[in-house]
Order: structure tokens, then C-alpha cells, then sequence
């Protein structure tokens, strides 16, 4: 009897012993393995940008999350999250590109790459503005919305302000003067849509609102036309005559006098 005791006792314990192995193997199958494991953050940053430039971008942003992982607290790691935002911004994901410039610039304030960080957060409203000039034949201007070329704007004048002498700033200039004529040339539209429809206090009100915040835009000419059209429909004769002479004063070629 206690000899079928033991060996009862031996094969449960052999089948225990067998369930556990089996349960740790399965468990070890199941652990997701670091592809990267070994390789050092340098080596591994330089593999990042060598699939950058190559355009494999899905890679490089697996690498650069590993690096900026194990290189915590590094410049390496600071500029592993602006390759990440960079390479977002390319494979067209504006959310998370932003995301990590705004993660950044909160971090990192005294960064030496700041005003880099500025500028690629204009650069990506920047282009997300164009992406709508490249559809207007099929939608109007008065339909836009302009959140983006307003963001890009402030980026660029964050960079400009604390870094008037950084490399991006002259880029950043332009850039600034070209989302000014889109802005004020969005308002203007949208005066033009409200006079056509007859609805001219909402028009002389966002032609004003042109004429006073983007003076020196071209657009300025089309919004003083429309405040004379739009006063005059609506009587207010001395309003129509003041808008006309600061039209004729600014724009003494303009055709709208002519009119």
C-alpha cells in the first residue's frame, strides 16, 4: 500500500511538473522578443535616419520610439523625438507629428533645438494650408476653415520672436507673409459670399475685420470695395464715402473706383 502511495504521489507530482514547464514555455513563446535588443541608442539612432532618408518610414519611427525610450534624459533623445515628429509629418499622421512638437516644446524649453522644433510645427499647418489651395477649384475660400494657417502662423512667430537669428527664420518670414494674404483673402472671400447673397452688414463687417488685422495684404483693396458696395446698399452714405477714400488713398489705381 505505501508503495502505490509513492508512486500515486510521484506521478502527480511528474504531471504538475509537466504542466508548469508547459505553461512557462508557452509563456516564454509568447513574450514579444526586442528585435533591437544589443544594439546600442547611437548605433541605433544612425539606423533610424539611414531609413528615413530611404523613405521607410514606418521603421525608422520604430527605431527612433526605441531610442528615445533607452536614451531618456539625452540630447539623443531629444532629437530622436524631433526625428519622430519629422517622420510623422511625412507619412502624413499631422496629429501625432504635432503632438510631439507640443510634448517637446513643454519639455524641453531650453533645448538648443527650439527654434527647429518652432518651425517644423509651422511647416506642418504651413502645408496642411496648401493642401487646401490645391482643391480650390472644387471648394470655395469661403468654406475653409483657417485653424491651420492661423497655428501656422503663431509657430512661425514664436520662432521669429525668441529666435530672431536662427536659420529658419528667414524661411519662416516669407512663409508668415504668405499666410497673412491667405488669411486676409479668406476673410475677404467670405465678404464676397455674404454680398452676393445680399447680406451686406455681414459683408462690410468681415471686409472691415480684413482692414484692420492684414493691412498691408492685396486683398485689403477687394474688402475696401466691398465695405463701399455694402454701406451704400444699406445707406449709410458717410461710412460708404470713408471706405472709398481710404481706397482711393491706398489703391488710386484700383478698378473698383472705376465703378
Amino acid at each position: 500500500m505505501k508503495l502505490l502511495k509513492t508512486t500515486v504521489f510521484s506521478r502527480a507530482t511528474s504531471a504538475l511538473l509537466l504542466v508548469l514547464a508547459t505553461v512557462l514555455t508557452t509563456g516564454c513563446e509568447t513574450t514579444p522578443q526586442d528585435e533591437y535588443a544589443g544594439i546600442s541608442p547611437d548605433k541605433l539612432y544612425a539606423d533610424a535616419k539611414e531609413d528615413q532618408t530611404d523613405g521607410n518610414y514606418d521603421t525608422a519611427i520604430k527605431k527612433f520610439e526605441k531610442v528615445e525610450a533607452r536614451a531618456s534624459g539625452t540630447l539623443l533623445a531629444q532629437q530622436a523625438q524631433l526625428d519622430l515628429a519629422y517622420t510623422y509629418y511625412k507619412t502624413d499622421d499631422k496629429p501625432q507629428a504635432l503632438a510631439k512638437l507640443d510634448r517637446f516644446i513643454r519639455l524641453h524649453p531650453t533645448s538648443p533645438a527650439l527654434d527647429y522644433a518652432y518651425y517644423l510645427q509651422g511647416l506642418i499647418n504651413f502645408n496642411d494650408d496648401l493642401g487646401f489651395f490645391g482643391r480650390l477649384a472644387r471648394q470655395d475660400l469661403a468654406e475653409r476653415d483657417q485653424q491651420a494657417s492661423r497655428d501656422a502662423y503663431d509657430a512661425f512667430k514664436q520662432l521669429i520672436d525668441r529666435f530672431p537669428n536662427s536659420k529658419y527664420a528667414p524661411d519662416a518670414r516669407l512663409r508668415m507673409n504668405y499666410v497673412v494674404n491667405s488669411l486676409a483673402e479668406g476673410e475677404v472671400s467670405v465678404a464676397r459670399y455674404y454680398l452676393r447673397r445680399g447680406a451686406y452688414v455681414a459683408a462690410a463687417n468681415r471686409a472691415q475685420q480684413a482692414v484692420k488685422e492684414y493691412r498691408q495684404s492685396p486683398a485689403i483693396e477687394e474688402a475696401l470695395a466691398i465695405m463701399v458696395k455694402s454701406y451704400t446698399k444699406l445707406g449709410l452714405t458717410d461710412l460708404a464715402d470713408d471706405a472709398q477714400r481710404v481706397l482711393k488713398q491706398s489703391f488710386p489705381n484700383s478698378k473698383a473706383l472705376e465703378q
